[in-house]
This record gives C-alpha cells, structure tokens and sequence, in this order.
C-alpha cells in the first residue's frame, strides 16, 4: 500500500509548481522533490530543505536558514548542502520562487557531466 503523502509534502509541492514539472517521493523516512528530474529539494523530520553550494549557502544562512543534519549510525552528525528558507518563503509560490531557483541553479552546478563513451579498440 501506498505510503499517505503528508500535508507539508502537498504544500511544497504547490509552491514549487510554477517553476515547472514537480515530482515528489518517498525516501529514507522523508521525501525528495524533483523539478523536470532535477533533484533540488527534500523535507526531513516536517522541515523543507533546498539544495545549496557555496554560491548559495551563504545567502541562506544570511536569511536565518539552518542546514540538514542527521545522526549517522556510529552517532555521528553529516551536514549535507540542503538548507531551511526563511518562513514568508512557505506562504507563497511567489515567496518560494527565489529560494527555488537558487536550488535548482546549485542542483544544476552538481551535476555531475555524463561520462564519455571509451572508444572502441581497433581490429
């Protein structure tokens, strides 16, 4: 049976819709979102976080945001490049939108280039 999609899950999903097809689903106890299979956002523990770099991190830390931490198995914290938006961002796709499109630009800057085919070895 389906897992239930959670209300912030909807939400997040409508103030990401104008920036073009949004796809969520489920993962490691949370959810991912992907803009035209771009992944660039998740929610964890009921908070939406989006993806960063350092061109972006700064100007989300500016803003009041938090990074996504998790405890690892040995106990430890990971912090990994997904940051909180600040809360006017939640209320509006016009307030998201921004945010958004600074997600998606540092999604796009890690992406990793397709490999190049080996040549085929000569006969």
């Amino acid at each position: 049976m389906p897992r239930p999609i959670p209300e912030l899950v909807t939400h997040a999903t409508e103030l990401f819709s104008p920036l073009g097809s949004i796809r969520s689903k489920a993962m490691f106890g949370g959810w991912g979102f992907y803009c035209d299979d771009l992944f660039f956002a998740l929610i964890a523990d009921e908070t939406l976080y989006l993806k960063a770099d350092t061109e972006s991190a700064e100007r989300s830390l500016s803003a009041g945001g938090e990074p996504f931490r998790y405890a690892r198995k040995d106990g430890r914290m990971e912090t990994m490049n997904y940051w909180t938006v600040p809360e006017e961002a939640m209320e509006t796709p016009n307030g998201m939108r921004p945010w958004a499109q600074l997600a998606l630009a540092a999604a796009v800057r890690a992406r990793k280039p397709a490999k190049k085919a080996k040549p085929e070895a000569c006969q």
